[in-house]
């Protein structure tokens, strides 16, 4: 009864199925943590779609940035990027049926001292709070406000969290958090712009996971999303994107030891 986690497919089908074979994945008895972007970029985005919702039984994701987009593009509330590989999802006899699946995805999911989500939390979120929030946007994206939410869910402010948020700050506010995050400044406020290696960044930010005493020190924080930064990881996090997308690696860690980490080459 093995515990795995893979980092981002964004629809690299073939690479995952290669990575489940090799760590010679259990459907009967183990299970399978994603951690978000399923789709997009990749050449099978639907495929990559139809596995996650036909087991999970067995197979846990959680909603990353490209997810979402997927929702917007679907239901009219954005438009189609240059690089974008939604169309085959889009023109699906069961787009309804796995669209309405995606949607229910939640943006965080707990296996006792396993958090999983698809950027980060913030230093001072505990694991309690940064659930209550993660729920609050699941139950709108679950509900006949979906399509409000997901026209008005775009923005890069609030930068911080704050008190005095209106409802829809807090959900695009935590949905950056969880989504969009890389770094942060010492106030904790979201730089969105920095996309690239630790080496690279302004001396001001820093990697979100590297704040002081972080509120969720006592659990191992799971993600993905931050290709730039690699396979990375200490006593509290577990970064897992390894750029498959761009043709590096897909990644798989047993998460009952954290020690056997399985790779396939990604290249297209």
């Amino acid at each position: 009864m093995a515990h795995y986690a893979i980092g981002d497919v964004q629809g690299c089908y073939t690479q995952l199925m290669k990575l489940l074979s090799k760590i010679a994945f259990n459907f009967g008895s183990d299970t399978l943590w994603l951690t978000g972007d399923l789709v997009n970029r990749g050449p099978k985005s639907l495929e990559v779609l139809r596995f996650a919702k036909e087991h999970d039984y067995c197979v846990q994701t959680v909603l990353g940035n490209h997810d979402l987009h997927l929702l917007a593009v679907a239901h009219g509330h954005a438009e189609a990027k240059k690089g974008d590989t939604l169309s085959p999802i889009l023109k699906a006899t069961d787009k309804d049926v796995l669209l309405d699946w995606l949607r229910a995805q939640p943006l965080l999911v707990q296996h006792k001292q396993h958090v999983m989500v698809h950027a980060g939390l913030l230093p001072h979120w505990d694991i309690d709070m940064a659930k209550q929030y993660a729920e609050q946007v699941q139950n709108v994206l679950t509900s006949e406000r979906l399509d409000w939410f997901l026209q008005n869910m775009y923005g890069n402010k609030p930068i911080k969290d704050h008190g005095e948020m209106t409802e829809l700050e807090r959900l695009r506010f935590t949905l950056n958090v969880m989504t969009r995050m890389r770094v942060i400044n010492q106030q904790h406020e979201l730089d969105l712009d920095f996309k690239g290696e630790v080496s690279d960044m302004p001396e001001n930010l820093l990697p979100w996971f590297k704040a002081k005493n972080p509120a969720w020190n006592d659990h191992t924080i799971v993600f993905g999303h931050w290709s730039a930064l690699g396979l990375h990881i200490d006593d509290h996090v577990i970064g897992l994107d390894t750029g498959a997308i761009w043709g590096r690696t897909l990644t798989a860690i047993n998460l009952s030891d954290h020690q056997r980490i399985t790779q396939v080459d990604a290249s297209h």
